[in-house]
């Protein structure tokens, strides 16, 4: 089975692909992991995307499409694949429809978990850390015995800058903005399965995987 994931930051999107590449053993293709493997490698496309990052200048669309283009030619995913944090842009989505076609493979869907704004802003705003030790806690899903204090060291609990609201939305914005065009695209082409991200870890699981049953 070859799937495509998305979902905006605080929606567990990472969480879900861990399981469900176990579930459906299949490999989870993640852009990060897939960038430092090419470069690690020396693949040709590898060796072009350094050429870009280290004159710190953004990979182009095409060589980026190249790279996915050479991990999906290998051997672990015939049995199938998840990809992950690609495409980003419509552009990017073209293209990788225009690969996948020329490869001979079909992306059997496209999961969108989606979850209300202000439940994700609770759950990104929500984090809190030990200056002493660098213990996570949460406010509202773990806790401290005590407000303010580390349960591990005592030490004094605090919020991230980037865990602020005005931080944490603007990240929700730029995802929205790029991100509902790929959703009305893969929609059109009967391919979007929309899941409700705001419940259990486990129910979540759940409703992708009767979702691919049909």
């Amino acid at each position: 089975m070859n799937l495509l994931i998305m979902g905006p930051p605080g929606a567990g999107k990472g969480t879900q692909a861990e399981v469900l590449v176990k579930e459906l053993n299949i490999t989870h293709i993640s852009t990060g992991d897939m960038f430092r493997a090419a470069i690690k490698e020396g693949t040709e496309m590898g060796k072009k995307a350094k050429e870009y990052m280290d004159a710190g200048q953004l990979v182009p669309d095409e060589v980026v499409v190249g790279m996915v283009k050479e991990r999906l030619a290998k051997p672990d995913c015939r049995n199938g694949f998840l990809l992950d944090g690609f495409p980003r842009t419509l552009a990017q989505a073209d293209a990788l429809s225009a690969t996948l076609a020329g490869m001979s493979i079909t992306l059997d869907g496209v999961i969108n978990i989606a979850v209300p704004r202000a439940k994700l802003m609770a759950r990104l705003t929500g984090r809190r850390i030990c200056r002493s030790c660098g213990a996570s806690f949460h406010v509202v899903f773990n806790p401290p015995q005590q407000e303010g204090v580390c349960d591990s060291c005592g030490g004094e609990l605090y919020q991230r800058d980037d865990d602020n609201e005005a931080t944490v939305g603007n990240r929700l914005d730029v995802y929205e903005a790029q991100t509902q065009p790929l959703i009305d695209y893969y929609a059109q082409k009967g391919q979007l399965i929309n899941i409700n991200g705001d419940q259990e870890i486990k129910q979540v699981l759940e409703d992708i995987l009767a979702n691919l049953r049909k």
